[in-house]
């Protein structure tokens, strides 16, 4: 598991996700997007598109994670997400939370 983080040519932080996103690792994926909002990030992408599962506490970061960069004036979109994680966001309703893209390019371009 391992998460990178970069910066379009418009500023756009693009965080990949590879592996699962879990409660093992859910602390190091906050920590790195809130360092990226102290650096003045204010709009993030998060690419799923190697992902493959995402449990509770996965889910739990992402929710804080919007909460804080609303509270920053920032925005968060998601991406690339598989089937699984399209309909485990449809069953929590967490699809009405974010918004989700189809593909890294299309969440760039909601901004």
């Amino acid at each position: 598991m391992s998460f990178t983080l970069r910066k379009d040519k418009h500023g756009v932080v693009i965080v990949g996700v590879d592996g699962q996103l879990i409660v093992g690792n859910r602390q190091e994926l906050k920590q790195k997007v809130l360092d990226a909002l102290e650096g003045g990030g204010k709009k993030f992408v998060v690419d799923f598109s190697k992902t493959g599962y995402i449990d509770s506490s996965g889910l739990g970061v992402l929710v804080s994670l919007s909460k804080k960069i609303r509270e920053q004036g920032g925005e968060l979109r998601l991406a690339n997400l598989n089937d699984d994680l399209k309909t485990l966001f449809e069953l929590t309703k967490l699809d009405t939370l974010f918004q989700i893209a189809d593909s890294r390019e299309r969440g760039l371009e909601s901004f």
